[in-house]
């Protein structure tokens, strides 16, 4: 891996942990083993590292909702996935909360100009599943649902770290797939014979 790479790598993971305002160039390069004249080399400002983060984060979430799509044979399946993240990321969650919402969120308090990048990776996430509900017949409530979806599981991520509660997540991630059951299409009844 190049020293670059390594670079967004360790800023990516500092950021999550300790948020973008707490983690300083001494932080990142001490991550990486690197001096920081080298680190300079590479980045010259905490902000092109941010934007190199926030691309790669954008890259990695378009990577994933192309293998939900190719892992999930019917809209409901790969809404599945998105909605399991919760599960699979638990650990992590627990500890820093949602690495999406909680780098959006601080970027919004803090004004800073890299605040829409960074909201584009929830726009990705919103885009993708109103695209699953739209081919799973929801129609013109697609959108509306994509949103709930995705409040209910910030809300859900927030909780999982301020109470530490794995067994609260669970519930939850139970509670969003038996809903999207509830949207599944329902074969049309059949018509009575006439006697």
């Amino acid at each position: 891996m190049e020293t670059r790479e390594r670079i967004v790598g360790a800023a990516d993971r500092l950021f999550y942990e300790q948020g973008y305002e707490h983690t300083s160039f001494a932080h990142i390069a001490e991550a990486v083993g690197i001096s920081r004249g080298n680190f300079y080399h590479h980045f010259k400002t905490k902000d092109e590292i941010l934007d190199a983060v926030i691309a790669t984060r954008q890259e990695r979430t378009r990577e994933m909702l192309a293998a939900w799509a190719a892992e999930g044979d019917s809209p409901g399946a790969r809404i599945r996935c998105f909605i399991q993240i919760l599960i699979h990321n638990l650990a992590d969650i627990r500890l820093y909360g949602c690495p999406v919402g909680s780098l959006a969120t601080e970027l919004t308090k803090l004004g800073h100009a890299a605040r829409g990048e960074a909201n584009a990776v929830f726009s990705l996430f919103r885009d993708w599943l109103r695209d699953q509900f739209r081919e799973m017949g929801c129609g013109k409530a697609s959108d509306a649902l994509a949103m709930h979806l995705l409040g209910r599981s910030q809300g859900v991520a927030t909780l999982a770290s301020t109470f530490r509660d794995d067994a609260f997540v669970r519930s939850e991630v139970r509670q969003m797939l038996a809903w999207l059951d509830t949207l599944a299409p329902q074969p049309a009844p059949r018509p009575r014979r006439k006697r």
